[in-house]
């Protein structure tokens, strides 16, 4: 096993731990920067827990070399980070307790969908149940080596800014499912009207035609 050397800084996004690691002398110049999941939670039990759930199975699945290959090309860049926060989200929220209506609810999805990808059948859904499962065994450590000349801080700061673009990304996705969601609930209780009121209207109606019934048989 390469030894990883000392530790030079080591930074906690929200449950994950990245540690940048100086090498030993006979590799001078060079780092690895080090992605710890070991304390995320596998079996979520509030809001941030699947946050922190959904979030390591995104990035873990992003390291993957498949995954990887299909990032490089930039028609598909935006449909595989689409797929996989999908995934990933559905899975978190499953190990969680939720039943797929309140999953598809949640991520704007059908639920054909959700269930295709917690059953594994679509790509990104089973690139994310097998991440899950070496997250559950511990068998995930991604190890980054830094390229030689370029100082930790650099390589630290880049990740950084990586991962804050890719959160602001996911909140305001999460902010616009909000809005869908609101706008949904407006339209549903405009429905909930609109079929009381016709009940009404038939309620009448009958009434109105019992009366006439009644006035017809006396004639």
């Amino acid at each position: 096993m390469m030894e990883t050397g000392k530790c030079l800084y080591t930074s906690t996004i929200t449950i994950i731990t990245v540690r940048v690691n100086r090498m030993p002398e006979e590799m001078p110049g060079t780092i690895t920067i080090e992605v710890d999941f070991s304390h995320v939670p596998v079996r979520p039990v509030s809001a941030k827990e699947i946050r922190e759930l959904e979030v390591a199975l995104m990035i873990a699945s992003l390291f993957r070399p498949d995954v990887i290959k299909g990032l490089m090309d930039p028609n598909e860049f935006t449909t595989w980070v689409d797929s996989l926060a999908v995934a990933a989200g559905a899975l978190a929220r499953e190990k969680a307790g939720y039943t797929v209506r309140r999953i598809a609810e949640e991520l704007g999805r059908t639920e054909a969908t959700i269930r295709r990808h917690l059953a594994g059948e679509t790509k990104a859904g089973k690139i994310v149940k097998e991440t899950y499962e070496m997250l559950v065994r511990g068998k995930i450590r991604l190890v980054v080596p830094g390229q030689a000349g370029i100082a930790p801080s650099e390589e630290v700061e880049k990740a950084r800014k990586e991962a804050e673009e890719c959160k602001a990304k996911l909140d305001s996705l999460t902010k616009e499912l909000e809005k869908v969601k609101a706008e949904k609930e407006k339209l549903e209780a405009k429905v909930r009207e609109l079929e009381e009121s016709k009940k009404k209207v038939e309620e009448k109606i009958a009434m109105i035609k019992e009366a006439l019934e009644k006035l017809v048989s006396q004639l």
